[in-house]
């Protein structure tokens, strides 16, 4: 799961980037606001954590553009503000949450579990696909009951996958989503592939009835074996 966060304080701004790299997210940072506007109208975020006030613009600018845009990205807006004006507005231009400073870690990721749960998994902890399944709170994925040693890299690809299953997702998407956007200056995207190779391997040796279907050039698709639709 990918999550940018929008913050100019500095001190806050690395104390919760390293918690949410502890808790095993991939971690974007923006520091102001024209720097923030490039990466949400660029790339795609799992959750983006935003402060109101920002140097050279406001966090409220970046969702009413946003919404201009009909971008999405699961919102919580972080901010020492404590205006029932501000919230509201917030949550008029598009954001999920609202939590304001000073505040605890934990509590922010309860907030973000919690948004990821309503707009990607359906509010539901666990996704079921065929006879897998996919606990996005424990980082566990079970087939047919027994537990399916992943890798970070592997189990973030394959909640991915499952969340888009029958979707096809092209190896630029999948990479940014798992890597973050330094894979801009990659110059292939075969770690990819290996990576896919790996997972599709330990998917068949497990039983999973499903696998992840090469798209030739263009990406994957996450299929139950046997289904041609």
């Amino acid at each position: 799961m990918k999550i940018l966060i929008i913050e100019d304080e500095y001190g806050l701004l690395k104390t919760v980037g390293d918690f949410l790299l502890a808790e095993k997210y991939v971690v974007e940072k923006a520091t102001d606001y024209h720097s923030a506007m490039e990466k949400v109208m660029i790339y795609d975020y799992d959750c983006i954590l935003v402060d109101i006030s920002l140097p050279g613009g406001s966090g409220l600018q970046i969702l009413r553009e946003m919404k201009k845009e009909n971008r999405t990205g699961n919102i919580i807006i972080i901010s020492a503000k404590n205006s029932l004006d501000d919230k509201i507005a917030g949550l008029d231009m598009g954001a999920d949450d609202y939590l304001t400073k000073p505040f605890h870690l934990q509590e922010l990721h309860a907030r973000i579990k919690a948004v990821l749960r309503r707009k990607q998994q359906n509010g539901k902890q666990i996704l079921t696909q065929g006879n897998l399944s996919v606990d996005f709170v424990q980082r566990q994925v079970h087939v047919q009951g027994k537990q399916l040693k992943l890798n970070r890299k592997e189990f973030d690809m394959l909640a991915f996958f499952a969340i888009n299953k029958n979707r096809l997702v092209t190896k630029e998407v999948l990479a940014e989503h798992v890597w973050g956007d330094s894979t801009d200056m990659a110059d292939n995207l075969d770690f990819v592939y290996s990576q896919v190779k790996n997972l599709r391997k330990k998917l068949k040796e497990t039983g999973a009835d499903l696998t992840v279907e090469n798209v030739y050039g263009i990406g994957y698709i996450l299929r139950e074996t046997g289904d041609e639709s």
